[in-house]
């Protein structure tokens, strides 16, 4: 289970420095998600990323359409970033006590839950992955990710 986590975790760090973050981590994603031969854990965090992206960009359509690309960018590269140091921190809490894991990934799921960008009323929806005890992200889909890596980020630094 070790190696599978830092795995991931490599996988997960590939950071997209293109000009258009929100293009190259959809397209990155998307390939792993279809890729059959990748490892089940890598292509469901894809899945939840792919799902965080299109969510993010319908919804900013829908709620902000005079928005830039910038801002959607930037909040597609703090989603990235949210859910790689959750793989980082899954990794190096792996041999500490279960309570401990819990609390820290308790602590990431509250604050994406209670950060949201849109006020999304369609909480099945947004709270899908959240409420989701199979998957491995458990995330809210509607999240302001640059304010909540910014707490989680202080948060960890508390600890």
């Amino acid at each position: 289970m070790k190696k599978t986590l830092i795995a991931l975790m490599l996988f997960v760090g590939m950071n997209a420095q293109a000009q258009e973050v929100y293009n190259e981590l959809r397209k990155s994603n998307k390939a792993v998600v279809e890729n059959p031969n990748a490892h089940t854990l890598a292509r469901h965090i894809s899945q939840f990323k792919l799902d965080a992206l299109d969510y993010l960009a319908i919804k900013m359509q829908e709620d902000m359409p005079d928005s830039t690309v910038y801002f959607l960018d930037r909040q597609a590269m703090a989603m990235d970033n949210y859910v790689q140091l959750y793989i980082k921190k899954l990794v190096e809490y792996n041999n500490l006590p279960q309570n401990m894991i819990d609390e820290m990934t308790k602590m990431f799921m509250e604050t994406s839950k209670n950060t949201p960008l849109f006020k999304d009323k369609d909480k099945e929806m947004t709270l899908n992955y959240y409420a989701s005890g199979e998957s491995l992200i458990r995330f809210s889909l509607d999240c302001d990710w640059e304010k909540a890596y910014a707490i989680i980020e202080k948060k960890i630094n508390k600890k």
